[in-house]
């Protein structure tokens, strides 16, 4: 097998299991902040083995950066939780859908951290990206609960633009496993005041679904798309990544039995075309 076919297929590998976190916010029945420092916890241990295994040096290069990485740790943190609340409060479908707004943000973002020129295109593409949204809200309502879905989702996709900002400014001057075993590491130690104000009761089914998703769907995941970063180009991973929520949606309905709507179809299409369009351009 070529280098350039065993990257497509670590890319493809963890683009699944990204699609796939996204059924641990049902299966679980813990609250959403339990399951993210669960997540985080697991996916940290495994990452500090990895970093120690590479030979890496853990600490980093001026103190300047500890703030920053606190700072993503946060937006990690505030990232998945709303992500799972979003999940958990309506659908799969939905939590991955509006999630997937992130590129969008990532458009208007970008000038502002990085100068960059902000294009007619762009403007068109969250116009597209809005539609799509107002369309998988059946009733603009805060009593609704697919309404609250959207909202949670949505504020998951924005925190997700913010910490890509970050992460690209420090992407350069470390390497990707380190810059997520700060973010998740950092992240852990901030939710563990909600558990001890929460005090959940765990099951020995919680504790092994959290292991499985900490380790598998985020650890490792995040590892085999990195690996595979080195032998495909980005645009291309891009690209791949966009069948994120397809996976999530099919799974939650062969698993769940979570039947999408027309209008979230719909809604939904206009949302990954918008995103698609964004990943092209940008790439």
């Amino acid at each position: 097998m070529n280098s350039r076919n065993k990257g497509l297929i670590e890319i493809h590998s963890a683009v699944f299991l990204f699609g796939i976190s996204g059924l641990f916010g049902k299966l679980l029945t813990i609250s959403p902040i339990i399951i993210v420092l669960g997540r985080v916890l697991f996916s940290s241990i495994c990452l500090f083995f990895i970093v120690k295994y590479l030979h890496m040096a853990i600490k980093l290069k001026c103190r300047l950066h500890y703030g920053y990485f606190g700072m993503m740790g946060m937006l990690l943190a505030i990232h998945w939780c709303t992500f799972f609340q979003s999940i958990q409060v309506s659908t799969v479908a939905i939590g991955l859908l509006t999630f997937s707004t992130f590129p969008i943000f990532v458009t208007f973002l970008e000038p502002y951290f990085f100068k960059e020129k902000l294009y007619l295109s762009d403007i068109a593409a969250a116009a597209i990206t809005f539609l799509g949204v107002l369309l998988v809200v059946p009733h603009f309502k805060m009593g609704n609960t697919m309404t609250q879905g959207v909202i949670w989702g949505i504020l998951s996709g924005f925190s997700y633009a913010a910490l890509s900002m970050l992460n690209r400014k420090f992407v350069k001057a470390y390497a990707s496993v380190k810059i997520a075993f700060y973010e998740q590491g950092t992240a852990v130690i901030l939710l563990l005041l909600f558990l001890l104000l929460q005090q959940p009761v765990f099951k020995t089914r919680d504790v092994m679904l959290l292991l499985a998703l900490g380790v598998f769907f985020t650890g490792i995941s995040h590892i085999i798309f990195i690996d595979g970063l080195k032998y495909v180009k980005t645009k291309t991973a891009g690209i791949i990544s966009s069948l994120e929520p397809m996976y999530g949606i099919v799974f939650s309905l062969l698993l769940l039995g979570e039947i999408p709507s027309i209008r979230e179809l719909v809604g939904g299409s206009l949302i990954l075309t918008a995103v698609f369009y964004s990943t092209l351009k940008k790439q």
